[in-house]
């Protein structure tokens, strides 16, 4: 099966590179490369910058922190780096960086690259030459699930990243560190998100593990073959990858996912998720369960706790966006998106279930 390999735009205004001084680095830095260059940009997202490079015949992704970012802890491009340059080598998904810039003065903020990977990632729209048969969209589930369990069953500290272990409390740690960050980037006044922050303050548990978790583990961040969508060659964005509580992983995943019944709850979502044959919150859950043999009882609490994450993100882009931070007009209505995950958020709580 072909599906559509990811493609780039032209770069948003206000968000161009300085191709002079990049293309000096990269000569300087890496083999093989020669100008002129050629940046386009992944259009998608809403985090950290991603662009495209060709530099003759070789195609290069830069990821870079967004413009008027204040929150430093969340694009640390370093980090990033250092975690994927040692994933990489026992984690097969993980992409290879090529290099990591801290000078600022090259393109006005620290940044990596790596080398492209080519393949498909399934988006909120399903592309025309794409045709899911139930089977099909279950097997995809089943690839999305299994390798989440394989990532939670990484020895963290054999791969060398137990620095990035801050001991237990983790989803003690995340409620009041979610609930802080909504607070130092409100800008409307919505009860459900308030509700929301005090259910989860009064029912954290102890965390039931600590492995190395994505923390943005959704179909979007995630390069399939072209020629077989159940095999995953990649998984991308690991800025926010950190050693915490599996669960509060597969919650993350749980509230990108979108049913087919959630009617105005459509809010961030893959085209797959909503196909018939598709596995539902609550099935990808047990499937978890099923390959890891972890107690998922108290579901509920990191699904909820999933949602003030998200809505919580898309705040800070849309206060960029009130701040005069960033021009990009694809934040204009992201407030909607925030009260919209507190609802989302409130009946989950009223009716029990995922």
């Amino acid at each position: 099966m072909m599906g559509p390999i990811d493609g780039t735009a032209p770069v948003r205004a206000g968000e161009e590179l300085d191709s002079a001084s990049l293309e000096r680095y990269l000569c300087d830095t890496l083999d093989g490369i020669s100008g002129p260059l050629v940046i386009e940009q992944f259009p998608s997202g809403h985090s950290n910058l991603t662009y495209l490079i060709r530099a003759g015949d070789r195609e290069l992704v830069l990821r870079r922190p967004p413009f008027g970012s204040t929150v430093k802890s969340a694009h640390d491009m370093g980090r990033e780096y250092r975690v994927l340059s040692k994933l990489c080598r026992v984690y097969r998904p993980a992409p290879a960086p090529l290099a990591y810039c801290d000078d600022a003065s090259v393109i006005g903020a620290p940044f990596y690259v790596m080398e492209r990977l080519r393949g498909v990632i399934l988006r909120s729209r399903k592309p025309q030459d794409i045709s899911v048969e139930p089977g099909l969209a279950r097997a995809c589930c089943q690839s999305f699930i299994d390798n989440l369990a394989d990532l939670h069953a990484l020895d963290f500290r054999a791969i060398g990243l137990d620095a990035l272990y801050k001991g237990e409390g983790y989803v003690e740690r995340q409620v009041k560190g979610w609930s802080k960050r909504y607070r130092d980037s409100q800008t409307d006044d919505i009860p459900e998100i308030e509700r929301l922050m005090d259910w989860l303050g009064t029912r954290v548990p102890a965390d039931t593990g600590a492995v190395l978790i994505h923390n943005d583990y959704k179909f979007d961040n995630i390069v399939l073959d072209p020629d077989d969508l159940t095999r995953i060659i990649g998984v991308l964005d690991w800025e926010m990858a950190t050693i915490g509580d599996p669960l509060a992983d597969l919650g993350t995943s749980l509230g990108y996912w979108v049913e087919k019944n959630d009617d105005e709850m459509h809010v961030v979502q893959c085209f797959m998720t909503t196909e018939p044959g598709a596995m539902t919150r609550l099935e990808l859950a047990e499937a978890y369960a099923a390959r890891t043999g972890r107690d998922i009882s108290n579901l509920l609490f990191y699904y909820v706790l999933a949602l003030l994450k998200l809505a919580v993100i898309v705040q800070q882009i849309y206060y960029r966006y009130k701040k005069g931070l960033t021009k990009d007009e694809r934040f204009a209505v992201l407030i909607v998106m925030v009260q919209t995950l507190g609802r989302k958020a409130a009946a989950a709580i009223e009716t029990g279930r995922v």
